[in-house]
């Protein structure tokens, strides 16, 4: 507000100039854009990613099951990876060859990933499709609101950036044609510059 009331006062001050008052305005736009458009893209962004969040996620728990599977055997580790952000998700799963049912009855085998202390014999839960094939967890309620929230905060902080941008480049060209604008007065008062009956 007192910017909105400093910039009032301003518009008819004899120093100002035209470039002034139209850097003055551009800012004054961009702030009132950034507080009116950037939250209302926010939000726009992050109800419509939420709802379609939250449709794949029942679709997800619709079209997926959570089946016993009996540890087999237990696969050797891959060689050593150097990289430890590797090793350590490696270190964090055991692989192991095991045998589950689907729901609709058919029987599969083959190598699956479980946690680290998964021996012969031992049952856990994996997730599939209604023919047994293993699919990862559903989305849940909550990772699909954190998503869309992410979502609608990125939304708008992209939006303001985009307006900032287009101030500082509307700033930009002010700038270039208030040098020029110098220039031209320069020259123009060059040629009397420094004689004693130059304001004569």
């Amino acid at each position: 507000m007192r910017m909105i009331r400093g910039l009032w006062r301003w518009r008819h001050n004899p120093l100002r100039r035209t470039t002034d008052l139209a850097e003055a305005t551009a800012a004054l736009i961009a702030v009132l854009v950034m507080l009116i458009a950037a939250p209302t893209v926010g939000i726009v962004t992050g109800s419509l990613a939420h709802d379609a969040l939250v449709k794949a996620a029942r679709e997800q728990r619709a079209q997926r099951y959570l089946v016993p599977a009996t540890v087999v055997k237990v696969l050797p580790h891959p060689p050593v990876d150097s990289d430890p952000e590797t090793s350590s998700a490696r270190d964090a799963h055991r692989r192991v060859f095991a045998r589950w049912t689907a729901p609709d009855g058919s029987r599969h085998r083959g190598p699956l990933a479980t946690h680290p202390g998964a021996d012969p014999g031992e049952r856990f839960h994996l997730w599939t499709d209604a023919h047994g094939s293993p699919r990862g967890r559903p989305l849940d309620t909550a990772t699909a609101a954190t998503h869309a929230v992410l979502a609608g905060i990125g939304s708008a902080a992209a939006t303001a950036g985009l307006v900032d941008g287009t101030r500082r480049l509307v700033v930009w060209r002010l700038m270039r044609r208030r040098y020029t604008e110098w220039d031209t007065a320069w020259a123009k008062a060059g040629q009397d510059w420094g004689r004693a009956d130059a304001g004569s």
